[in-house]
């Protein structure tokens, strides 16, 4: 049912609670387990019996009595029934269980949006790769995480951010320069001696290869790099590198649908002095200490973050960790007034998230930051295997030790690559299947979401081929829905109305994979409606009806897979 509706019953009971004395109680409503037992379920009766020294089926009894004396229970409730030790059972009147096939009519893309966050800021970062090769499975994972969540949070109203952060300051830019280096002088006719820390991919011959051909590229600000030929200019060779790889980035996240809001440079935190800064307010917080020619951070002051063990911040040579900077970013976010942040990054960063979030809220209070305690949050993904033909599949002929973005891409399209990337929580493995993802049967959920989103635009024009008149979404949400009262139509409407929920949970638990369980719910429910009943039939009542069901479906099933990323077929 519709969240307002929803809140609106459980209102109910608190007013009607009031009546008998009785307040602060919270109203769980709930699905019956047993359709036959009833729309919703609710146990406050039993939960009451200790405080209020009553058989629970008493209490029962005289909260539907005071339910009923209101007014507004009748608009929504057709009928209480005690079961059990002292159950409410309710079934929704005709006009509330049919309400989510008006809304999803009357508000169609809008559907399930709110604006709870209105005016509130979050900023999500995700992929952030290096710039020194092509982008790898684990990449492709946070790309589809990062996008379709940064989807789910607008629905519910956030201004939202989508940041790139290039680590462009460390030592992968160096080994990256010197590989492309040494393959142009091979490719000179030199014997050289590749080291084995060197990049080994095919591409570094292909960017070795355009070097010494000296041409010229075009970065997304518009900054143009030619490259000289001269395999001694060591400082060419790495802009054109990075450029080079930058772009080809760019083109991978493109055909995964993916695009940024911001790129960031770690850089930038070296030049603006936010490292330098960052280290100053750690200091003074009186949480540091120097040992081995090291500055260290004492995390384990912080028992509540869980950390095991102090971190450097400064090795012995001067240079900092990566945790440093890490934390002089995250203050940066903050400032920039993004009141929450999200991190998508492998599971194999799980040992920086509680560093981090220590040396962010110590800094930042020195700074006069309120922080939240959990800033960031941290999504961690598992890695996931590819099979094709059942064996798996580990190296991409282009970049040589592991399957790129674009090979996944090019292999099953942007829709299966996106879909399937999402579908399951996070922090779980799972294998990736390419045969499955172009299987054209229901046991792919992709043709399954789609085609059921087709078969509704087949019944739709074949109503025109017939002769009839088939209203707009407007007009079909005024007409008669009494003929949606069968099992199955009322299955159906359900599941429209957990839709706006469901949104709304996917967005707070950052969970993504959750909207894709509802809406293969969703289709299995229009496929088992639609075997049960027969759409185009003479009676224009009853046709009406079901083509508002049918229309209303249809706009879910385009808003959610919008969401994901994912297309909506009229045809297949």
């Amino acid at each position: 049912m519709l969240t307002d509706q929803k809140v609106a019953i459980q209102n109910l009971f608190v007013q009607a609670l009031e009546t008998m004395g009785v307040t602060q109680t919270e109203v769980l409503l709930e699905r019956p387990k047993v359709a036959a037992h009833g729309d919703l379920a609710c146990n406050v009766a039993m939960q009451l019996a200790r405080a209020l020294k009553k058989n629970p089926r008493q209490i029962a009894t005289e909260l539907i009595a005071a339910l009923n004396a209101q007014p507004q229970t009748a608009d929504l409730i057709a009928s209480f029934e005690i079961a059990g030790p002292g159950f409410i059972n309710m079934r929704l009147s005709d006009a509330a269980k049919t309400a989510p096939v008006r809304r999803v009519l009357k508000e169609g893309e809008s559907f399930g949006q709110n604006q709870d966050h209105a005016g509130e800021s979050i900023i999500i970062e995700y992929v952030s790769a290096n710039p020194t090769g092509p982008l790898h499975l684990g990449h492709a994972r946070q790309g589809a995480l990062g996008d379709v969540l940064s989807n789910l949070m607008r629905t519910q109203g956030w201004n939202v951010c989508r940041e790139f952060y290039y680590n462009d300051a460390g030592v992968q830019i160096k080994t990256l320069t010197d590989s492309v280096q040494l393959r142009a002088k091979e490719l000179q006719g030199e014997t050289i001696e590749f080291p084995e820390n060197g990049y080994q991919g095919l591409y570094i011959k292909d960017i070795a290869r355009d070097f010494l051909d000296k041409k010229t590229i075009c970065t997304r600000d518009g900054q143009e790099i030619t490259a000289s030929g001269d395999i001694n200019d060591y400082d060419n060779i790495r802009a054109f590198s990075v450029g080079y790889l930058k772009n080809e980035q760019d083109s991978d996240l493109n055909a995964l649908g993916v695009a940024f809001d911001n790129f960031y440079l770690e850089s930038s935190l070296y030049s603006d002095g936010l490292v330098e800064r960052t280290v100053k307010a750690l200091v003074a917080s009186g949480h540091t200490y120097e040992a081995d020619g090291a500055l260290w951070l004492k995390t384990t002051d912080f028992k509540e973050f869980g950390d095991d063990k102090d971190r450097v911040m400064r090795k012995s040579d001067g240079t900092y960790t990566y945790f440093l900077p890490d934390v002089a970013y995250h203050l940066s976010k903050f400032e920039r007034g993004f009141i929450k942040a999200i991190d998508i990054q492998g599971s194999d960063h799980h040992g920086t998230c509680a560093r981090v979030r220590i040396g962010v809220r110590t800094a930042g209070r020195q700074l006069g930051l309120n922080i939240p305690d959990v800033f960031p949050v941290y999504v961690l993904h598992k890695m996931l295997k590819v099979v094709q033909n059942g064996e798996e599949v580990k190296m991409s002929k282009r970049a040589g030790s592991y399957v790129t973005l674009r090979d996944l891409v090019n292999w099953v399209g942007r829709d299966a690559a996106r879909f399937f990337l999402v579908s399951r929580k996070a922090d779980s493995e799972f294998v990736f299947d390419i045969d499955l993802a172009l299987a054209q049967s229901d046991e792919n959920p992709v043709y399954y979401l789609q085609y059921a989103h087709a078969r509704i635009c087949s019944v739709l024009a074949q109503a025109r081929e017939k002769g009839y008149v088939v209203p707009q979404a407007s007009e079909l949400a005024q007409t008669d829905l009494s003929a949606l009262l069968t099992p199955q139509a009322m299955a159906l409407i359900a599941r429209l109305g957990e839709y706006p929920e469901t949104l709304t949970v996917a967005a707070k638990e950052c969970a993504p994979h959750s909207l894709c369980f509802y809406l293969k719910d969703l289709a299995g429910d229009f496929h088992a409606f639609y075997n049960a009943e027969r759409v185009l039939v003479e009676e224009e009542d009853v046709r009406n009806a079901r083509l508002a069901l049918l229309t209303a479906t249809a706009q879910v099933l385009r808003n959610g897979l919008a969401l994901l990323g994912v297309s909506a077929p009229e045809k297949m």
